[in-house]
């Protein structure tokens, strides 16, 4: 009979201690920072949010998705910019984690690094600069823009 209470008291202890931290389980993905095309989890990805990308004098400049993996239970975002765009693609989810991948000029495609975001809401964005010039003579001012999901579709 004692032995038996002891087990059931285990028992009681473990379940309560696993219902009561689902935040740190999700901090244990081996997914996190990682880039979902190398990992396979873009395969049969979908998007939950668009955004623009916004120069606050000139309108619409880019794009923003916010994915999300049901296979691996992640998001990340991915852009669309101009070519001669380099800047930040970030993504937060609402326990607190996040992660920002710098992305270089030359390609007018990008994506950030995914985040484990099952059961909760996730979002991101962009911060971009272009047509920056740099040497003698040259004003360094160039172009930005930014841009950022909503969390509405992206709760999951």
């Amino acid at each position: 009979m004692k032995l038996r209470v002891v087990a059931t008291a285990i028992g009681a202890a473990a379940v309560a201690l696993i219902a009561s931290s689902p935040a740190s389980a999700q901090t244990l993905s081996h997914y996190d920072h990682k880039d979902p095309y190398k990992t396979g989890c873009a395969s049969g990805a979908r998007v939950v949010e668009t955004a623009k990308i916004i120069r606050k004098d000139r309108g619409p400049v880019g794009s923003l998705k916010l994915m999300w993996s049901g296979k691996c239970k992640t998001n990340w975002i991915e852009a669309k910019t101009p070519k001669s765009a380099t800047g930040t693609i970030f993504v937060r989810t609402a326990d607190g984690r996040k992660d920002s991948f710098r992305f270089s000029s030359g390609r007018t495609r990008h994506w950030g690094n995914m985040l484990m975001a099952n059961n909760m809401c996730a979002w991101g964005g962009a911060s971009i600069r272009w047509d920056v010039q740099h040497g003698p003579g040259k004003s360094g001012s160039g172009k930005s823009a930014f841009g950022m999901t909503d969390t509405k579709g992206a709760c999951r």
